[in-house]
């Protein structure tokens, strides 16, 4: 089993940051919440450590992709909480690297993964931090457009199907709204992603055609 390339590597928005120390990083990860490329060099400095680890505990290489971008989910929602410390205290210092592999061990330890038949995500479809970036636009929407885009993507039902669901749970809606409203998930999901993370993922002219396309991936992983 191969350690995965990460394109996002050579993007001159991350390949500028490299120079950054971890501390460095940090700092500006948790001061600018609103930017992903911190995140993501974050990621491309540290990925081939963490798939290492995870790449022995996993039956299969579908089991060890999936398990890799969920413990970079978890990575990204501890990171804004985390302190890195020096020796100067007489503690044993806390790096980002020693701290990237307790948070690893304990996403090897603690979560269960699903048989391999079951898992859609796809690791050279959708990067962790694309997915990371994603989850949190999705989270924002509001909810029947966030219910509308998940059953479209992750459930493949028409809007015909979409429509006749919301209307027995008492929203009244057509299905050639639907498709209305998926336009505007969409468009929605697209301006809650970081500026940054666009550029990076999908470079300068991002069609809102392109980012449901990709999203499909990540959508059908949920």
């Amino acid at each position: 089993m191969q350690i995965p390339h990460f394109p996002e590597a050579n993007h001159p928005l991350v390949k500028s940051l490299f120079h950054h120390s971890d501390h460095e990083l940090l700092t500006l990860f948790q001061r600018y919440p609103d930017a992903g490329k911190y995140f993501t060099v974050i990621f491309c400095r540290y990925s081939p450590i963490v798939y290492t680890l995870i790449r022995h505990s996993a039956r299969s290489p579908v089991q060890a992709d999936y398990l890799f971008a969920l413990t970079w989910r978890h990575i990204y929602y501890e990171l804004g909480g985390l302190k890195l410390t020096d020796s100067e205290s007489g503690e044993e210092a806390l790096t980002m690297q020693n701290w990237l592999i307790n948070m690893t061990a304990f996403c090897i330890n603690e979560i269960k993964l699903p048989p391999t038949e079951a898992i859609h995500y796809s690791l050279q479809a959708t990067s962790p931090p694309l997915w990371c970036y994603v989850q949190q636009a999705l989270d924002q929407l509001p909810p029947v457009l966030r219910l509308i885009v998940l059953m479209a993507q992750t459930f493949h039902w028409s809007e015909t199907r979409i429509a006749a669901y919301l209307q027995a749970e008492g929203e009244a809606i057509a299905p050639y709204e639907v498709a209305n409203f998926l336009q505007e998930g969409y468009r929605m999901l697209e301006d809650k992603l970081p500026t940054d993370i666009r550029t990076i993922y999908f470079g300068e002219d991002l069609a809102q055609s392109q980012l449901k396309y990709k999203c499909v991936y990540y959508l059908s992983s949920i």
